[in-house]
């Protein structure tokens, strides 16, 4: 391990402390353990807050959106991080999230199922849990609303084909995006899955209201039945 992570971060050239960093060259500037490391600010004896951090993150693979669900209590488990310095990095992390959740205030047009993963991911990504939501869309293609229909366990949920398509007629919509996540990370579909989209999509076009995608989404990325397999 490199000498400075036995030094404290005030014995270091002032250009390599994150603060003056950020300072200096701007925040674009810091590595996550960088910036990690003003959060924590101060390490213990014999370990730097850069190094402390260091640690939290290997523990998660560099992942932030992994590090974002951990507790409070999951955080405290390492040593250097009391509740006071767990609190502070749960709600960095938080106001992170809420930040991407601001964009969606607005009306985001859909020209692809990137834009649908994009306006629904901040809500999804970082739970253990398995949801199922709705985007309701109006005849513009555009997002008007965002519809939580049922909350499972980890390994599934309960749809109901009638209460969908009852929000879509509820709210007017001119068509529809079914949306659930997958809390271990695998996209791709089961059998439960497809069966479910064939038929959201055999009710849409009864009720003419077309289900234009159905995306399962996880931190890793998303499935898009539309763009595999066709809608």
């Amino acid at each position: 391990m490199p000498a400075d992570n036995y030094r404290a971060i005030t014995a270091w050239a002032e250009e390599d402390r994150p603060r003056e960093k950020m300072q200096l060259k701007g925040k674009q500037a810091l590595s996550d353990a960088e910036l990690l490391a003003i959060l924590i600010g101060s390490g213990t004896v014999g370990e730097s807050a850069v190094a402390l951090a260091q640690r939290i993150l290997a523990s998660v693979d560099q992942n932030l959106h992994e590090l974002g669900k951990r507790s409070i209590k999951e955080l405290q488990r390492f040593k250097g991080v009391g509740e006071a310095k767990a609190i502070t990095i749960a709600a960095a992390l938080e106001i992170g999230r809420r930040r991407q959740l601001s964009d969606l205030r607005e009306r985001p047009r859909i020209h692809s199922s990137r834009d649908a993963f994009h306006a629904i991911a901040p809500l999804l990504t970082d739970l253990h849990h398995e949801e199922f939501w709705l985007l309701l869309l109006n005849r513009a293609n555009e997002v008007f609303g965002r519809e939580r229909l049922s909350t499972g366990g980890m390994g599934g949920t309960v749809v109901d084909v009638r209460m969908v398509l009852k929000a879509a007629l509820d709210a007017r919509a001119a068509c529809f995006i079914a949306v659930h996540n997958h809390p271990s990370g695998n996209l791709q579909p089961s059998q439960a899955d497809v069966d479910l989209t064939k038929k959201l999509k055999q009710a849409g076009e009864l009720l003419e209201i077309p289900l234009l995608d159905h995306l399962i989404v996880s931190e890793r990325g998303y499935y898009s039945f539309a763009d595999e397999v066709g809608m």
